[in-house]
């Protein structure tokens, strides 16, 4: 299929690095979902805190290096996707911006059936939300994505004692429904409030996304080492020392703060979590320009081009395993088998991922939201350049 500039990227015209960002980062993305189902006598942060030192040392290295961090990694990489797309893109403005709002209509409906259907924590309504506001932006002098993105991030950073990483709450009723009818209702009550919430927190790396797509940063590194490297340096420091009074508090290390204490750890653990997805998507793009494309590589760039296809297809192990009607692990498992289960998950995605590489098939999600938003029949097969 011979591509145009108002068509989907052509895989062999793909970058390796963003892709193999978006293909390792769905690990993350499985270790950060997947904990949240536990339950136990006494739960923080979506962590029993009653397991074993095995399952502290675990909830430490997820608390440190994965929550947080991977989800602020894909709404970098979502923004600077929608760079591409304006970039390629010949009509007019408002031609652009209803070709995105086409997009975001699919990334809403697509993250209500998916809240409703599998797992409530779906992020593809906010970011269908995000993306139909966020075309506005799309026309913005580079200052002004920088200076709102650093406005949003000081709004993140408030003090505040309702972060998700601090929470002693288990899980409720909409994460766990005793049954299908109790699912259905329950979720239709939450899902909207998550939908409209979420793209406060994903303003930043979105914004910032948009800005690095127009330089083509993440395509073009040899060109970008300078930022690059400082980026990674400092985003994945800033990440790890910044996790800790979180990290340490929920691998019970320390006693969980109060009082004002409390009110900034969260933040704190916010913040420099969307710094550190800066940080990670820098460091893969650089990793990704000293390896070989070898099977290993190839396997992980073809999820990160299918990420949607294996995101959905975590949550329907996520919904088998857990959901109190199908096979109720929730009191089963621990924070460490949960994290083995979690990447076994990602294996398993990064194989069928590669069997459909193998296959020249581009993955049923990505195909129907590319029928969607261009209003065509784009081909199952990969588009390549003739």
């Amino acid at each position: 299929m011979t591509t145009t500039e108002q068509g989907p990227t052509a895989v062999t015209e793909r970058a390796l690095g963003p892709d193999l960002a978006r293909g390792f980062m769905l690990l993350f993305i499985a270790l950060a979902n997947s904990h949240y189902f536990l339950r136990g006598p006494s739960v923080l942060g979506g962590y029993p805190q009653d397991g074993s030192a095995i399952d502290r040392a675990a909830t430490w290295l997820i608390a440190t290096f994965v929550d947080g961090r991977a989800f602020p990694m894909f709404g970098l990489l979502f923004g600077y996707g929608v760079a591409q797309i304006v970039r390629r893109r010949t009509g007019t403005a408002w031609a652009t911006r209803f070709l995105l709002w086409r997009r975001s209509l699919v990334l809403v409906v697509l993250g209500l059936l998916h809240a409703t259907l599998l797992y409530v924590g779906d992020i593809l309504g906010a970011y269908g939300v995000l993306l139909f506001l966020g075309v506005w932006a799309i026309r913005w002098k580079d200052r002004w994505l920088l200076i709102v993105a650093v406005l949003f991030l000081a709004l993140t950073a408030l003090p505040s004692d309702t972060s998700l990483s601090i929470n002693a709450d288990p899980p409720d009723v909409s994460m766990l429904p005793p049954d299908f009818g109790t699912q259905v209702v329950e979720r239709l009550k939450v899902t909207p409030l998550i939908a409209f919430l979420g793209p406060i927190g994903f303003a930043t790396p979105f914004l910032v996304g948009l800005w690095a797509g127009r330089r083509r940063i993440l395509e073009r590194p040899a060109e970008h080492l300078r930022l690059l490297k400082a980026t990674a340096v400092a985003g994945v420091t800033i990440a790890v020392l910044g996790a800790q009074p979180v990290a340490l508090t929920l691998s019970r290390v320390i006693d969980r703060p109060t009082g004002d204490t409390l009110s900034l750890v969260g933040p704190l653990h916010d913040v420099s979590g969307t710094i550190g997805g800066f940080g990670y998507a820098a460091l893969i793009v650089l990793i990704a320009t000293r390896i070989r494309r070898g099977r290993v590589t190839e396997a992980i760039a073809a999820t990160g081009q299918r990420s949607l296809t294996c995101y959905l297809m975590q949550s329907v192990i996520w919904t088998v395993v857990f959901t109190p009607y199908l096979l109720d692990l929730s009191d089963t498992l621990t924070v460490a088998t949960t994290a083995l289960l979690a990447a076994g998950a990602w294996m398993l995605t990064v194989f069928l991922a590669d069997r459909m590489r193998r296959a020249n098939y581009r993955g049923p999600f990505e195909l129907l939201i590319r029928r969607i938003t261009y209003r065509t029949g784009v081909s199952s097969r990969p588009a390549v350049r003739r």
